[in-house]
């Protein structure tokens, strides 16, 4: 499965790549996301839960950042194993940050394969929560910076 979109986000570009790039500020604006931990300044791991249809699911994800081109370009591999059933999520994400009008677009394309139960329930039901995902992470992605003083802070 693969997702396409664009984030316009009413901040610098330096700003944004820095928020984005801080594993923990990113975690705080995806939904479902708890106990991250660093195990480096490119590994990561993380619980994802979440419910598609009518199944819930906890993930044990593991991401490992495996681009950094400052201040533009972000690539990471995700794995996941979902608790209590046999399966396995692996997505490789690509982001990258443009400056347009005094603000930031960001533009991603993330490229996810399911297997087991989850990839089971089919593609239309898996975009339609990964789109209400994205409205997620890009809410709270905005309201940080809405919050944010201009120097300074994290966002």
């Amino acid at each position: 499965m693969k997702l396409t979109g664009k984030i316009s986000v009413a901040a610098p570009r330096d700003r944004v790549f820095a928020a984005v790039r801080d594993a923990e500020f990113f975690a705080s604006c995806v939904d479902g996301v708890s106990d991250m931990k660093e195990i480096d300044d490119r590994n990561y791991t993380a619980v994802l839960k979440t419910r598609v249809a009518y199944i819930r699911f906890s993930f044990d994800v593991e991401v490992q950042i495996t681009r950094i081109e400052e201040p533009y370009l972000i690539e990471a591999q995700v794995t996941g194993t979902p608790a209590g059933i046999v399966g396995r999520l692996t997505s490789t994400a690509l982001t990258e940050l443009h400056e347009q009008d005094g603000e930031t677009i960001i533009e991603y394309t993330i490229d996810s394969h399911l297997t087991g139960r989850l990839g089971s329930i089919g593609q239309p039901v898996l975009k339609s929560k990964a789109r209400e995902m994205e409205k997620e992470f890009t809410k709270r992605l905005r309201a940080a910076f809405d919050l944010a003083p201009a120097e300074g802070g994290k966002a």
